[in-house]
């Protein structure tokens, strides 16, 4: 996931103070034990604080970097509560990134089914083409998020974790209201993720967001989506591989503000050539309710009907009810919480993590900061969570993975830098007929030879960017990538294999 005018890999530092270390080749945190006088300041004892209060720790929300705190304070010893107010696992398990994933796997299959009359598949449904059953894709979703549902509550249960279920109101620095009880701690952490915001304006009402559109009665034939993040762009690629007709419109002139310019360009293309009607510069006017469906004035003066309006035009800090007010908690420009480097607020006691805080909204590096968060407080040992060269993935059709600089932002960074760069038509594609193409991208600081960004647009590109994060960390040159043997025949070998550098256009 990317952040809108940030550059994926990047931190945007949400914490008080420090640089990025971006161009030092990156250390490997270690863990180590805190000094006495430190270990005495930041756990205060965690005997003693049992004594005065209810728990050593009062979780707020079970989302991925809230469960994560939570086992591994109760691991350590801590006394551990959690209250969560609707589904255990947050937003990715229920409302985001597995879901999403089982709906693009979804999308895949309709691109399949075509694609294997290539291969000499035949299939024996009427004019040669399968049909696609909503009902049965929504109901059995439902039933593997209940499992890791309950999985969830199973490891909170098994590290000796209390778990309340309802709403949190913080009342004070170390008490906490959950329905008609108060609970104190010696610490409390904010761990309540982000929220889908839709902007206000006439018909607004009338637009879903990405929690309600997984779970739609009917399957909405005429899907407009509204929106140029990760988010829009991943459930245009969803509806469209499903059979919707799926149009997207972006206010700006070009979607995925913060990722490099060649995979923005190219994914617009791609993904366009895949059925996806994409149009730029446009915004929604108003929305209202007519005879066939919503009717869409655009701002282009041009109208559109549609069976659904999905609105993914932005995420806002989930502080609604939270009792923020009671405390001194600082909030920054854009309603985050501001933490420090250990993720404690402008109150001490109280702690937040996650996309709560506005760094990068990724579930990876929420459950990160939840470890590191939880060894240092009760586990007397220093791992800080290192913020560079965070890979990310955006599961459209193509899919987007990226590591690093942008090309924009390493002209900023370094001296000089080397690109190189390859488009080409994957192996399979040969046979299937499908006119995709796939886009890579390296960017080499000319000065040490080091990788500092990779960009793909293509099949499997997160699974193969994943790996090549591990080797950006360690700080890899184009020379040891000229010199690793590839695996062949494999897209991912083409990262291996790039010689010439790229001259311009």
């Amino acid at each position: 996931m990317a952040i809108p005018g940030q550059c994926p890999g990047l931190p945007r530092m949400h914490i008080a103070s420090g640089e990025p270390r971006l161009l030092d080749l990156p250390t490997i945190p270690r863990e180590h034990n805190v000094s006495n006088d430190v270990s005495n300041d930041v756990n205060n004892n965690v005997s003693n604080a049992v004594n005065n209060y209810d728990y050593d720790l009062l979780v707020i929300g079970a989302g991925s970097g809230g469960v994560r705190a939570a086992r591994m304070a109760a691991g350590f010893g801590a006394r551990v509560a959690i209250v969560e107010n609707r589904y255990m696992g947050g937003t990715c398990v229920n409302v985001g990134c597995v879901p999403k994933k089982l709906y693009v796997y979804a999308a895949e299959y309709g691109k399949g089914f075509k694609d294997a009359r290539g291969f000499g598949w035949r299939t024996d449904w009427h004019n040669d083409k399968p049909r696609f059953d909503w009902a049965t894709l929504r109901d059995n979703k439902k039933t593997e998020i209940s499992r890791l549902n309950a999985i969830y509550r199973r490891m909170l249960d098994g590290a000796g974790a209390q778990v309340f279920d309802g709403h949190a109101r913080i009342i004070d620095a170390h008490t906490v209201a959950i329905g008609g009880a108060r609970y104190s701690a010696e610490k409390l952490l904010i761990a309540t993720g982000g929220w889908p915001h839709i902007p206000d304006f006439p018909g607004s009402e009338y637009a879903l967001t990405s929690n309600e559109i997984f779970d739609l009665d009917h399957f909405p034939e005429r899907l407009v989506i509204v929106g140029g993040g990760y988010i829009a762009v991943e459930f245009a690629g969803i509806f469209n591989g499903l059979g919707a007709h799926t149009t997207q419109l972006y206010r700006g002139p070009l979607f995925l503000r913060g990722f490099d310019a060649d995979v923005r360009a190219h994914a617009a293309q791609e993904i366009a050539r895949s059925g996806v009607d994409l149009r730029f510069e446009v915004n929604v006017e108003s929305i209202r309710p007519g005879k066939g469906g919503l009717h869409l004035t655009l701002t282009d003066g041009t109208t559109l009907q549609a069976d659904a309006v999905l609105y993914a035009t932005g995420r806002k800090p989930n502080l609604e009810g939270l009792g923020l007010e009671n405390v001194d908690v600082r909030l920054n420009q854009h309603g985050a919480i501001e933490v420090d480097e250990q993720y404690r607020t402008s109150e001490p006691s109280i702690f937040a993590l996650g996309d709560v805080t506005g760094g990068l909204e990724l579930t990876p590096v929420a459950l990160a900061e939840g470890m590191a968060f939880a060894r240092r407080q009760f586990g007397a040992l220093e791992q800080a969570v290192d913020y560079d060269f965070i890979p990310t993935a955006v599961f459209c059709q193509p899919n987007i993975g990226t590591v690093g600089f942008t090309e924009e932002a390493a002209r900023e960074r370094f001296k000089d830098i080397t690109l190189f760069k390859t488009t080409f038509r994957a192996l399979k594609h040969t046979l299937s007929g499908r006119d995709e193409k796939t886009f890579m991208k390296l960017i080499v600081d000319t000065a040490t030879d080091r990788v500092v960004g990779v960009h793909m647009v293509g099949a499997d590109a997160g699974e193969i960017i994943q790996g090549i994060a591990i080797a950006l960390r360690a700080g890899a040159t184009k020379a040891m990538f000229d010199s690793t043997i590839g695996i062949h025949p494999t897209t991912a070998e083409e990262f291996v294999t790039l010689r010439e550098p790229w001259r311009g256009d």
